[in-house]
């Protein structure tokens, strides 16, 4: 895979007829979330703020038996969100950390904060949206269970849910020197420089009939 190839999919919003493979940038999400958890489970043990009841709220007593690949391809597999989505949804996650000091990311809190997190970009990206009853399915929680990682997700970010044109492209060449240099934790401390701004383009997406898919996460 090549930065130019991650680039030009970034940018594509293809119908569902058109997309059958899951996005390039799902690949490198995955293993850009996969080092920074293994950092994070290295240099700490758990999240220690855990008195903060909206953090505790994404952490999980087992652990999900599903990668975070394939936690992101059952998203997509069954919401079909253009491939920006996923780099705001990273974006997001990342901003709630700088906002959060007591917030780690770990193998814990990964999928309730990811499935959140998508589900919130797709709302900001997107004309056309899934009700969240839809996410919870995808993510394997309970409607009222996602309502609340919704609004707790929401006060944890001080509803500053706003991504510039150049944020988005700053993320997005984060993520190209993923692909070319596999430097997750270089990538990692530089997105930590970042703030936010304004509105991304979205194009309406036809949605499939059929509803009836299942889930789990943490």
């Amino acid at each position: 895979m090549s930065p130019r190839t991650l680039r030009s999919d970034l940018y594509s919003f293809t119908s569902e007829e058109e997309r059958t493979a899951p996005p390039l940038v799902i690949s490198v999400l995955a293993s850009l979330l996969e080092r920074t958890i293994s950092r994070n489970q290295r240099g700490i043990a758990g999240n220690g703020n855990l008195k903060d009841e909206r953090i505790a709220a994404f952490e999980s007593s087992s652990v999900l038996d599903m990668s975070i690949q394939s936690f992101l391809e059952r998203v997509f597999r069954y919401a079909h969100l253009a491939p920006p989505v996923y780099v705001v949804a990273y974006v997001y996650m990342d901003r709630l950390c700088q906002f959060n000091q007591g917030l780690h990311i770990v193998s814990t809190n990964v999928h309730r904060l990811l499935i959140t997190s998508i589900m919130v970009a797709s709302k900001f990206v997107e004309d056309l949206n899934y009700c969240n009853s839809y996410f919870a399915k995808i993510g394997g929680l309970s409607t009222a269970e996602l309502n609340s990682l919704e609004m707790n997700f929401l006060f944890l970010m001080g509803f500053r849910l706003n991504v510039s044109p150049s944020i988005f492209e700053s993320y997005c060449s984060h993520l190209e020197r993923e692909v070319s240099f596999g430097g997750g934790y270089q990538i990692e401390r530089c997105l930590r420089n970042y703030m936010c701004g304004v509105e991304i383009a979205s194009k309406e997406r036809k949605r499939p009939e059929s509803k009836n898919q299942l889930a789990k996460v943490l």
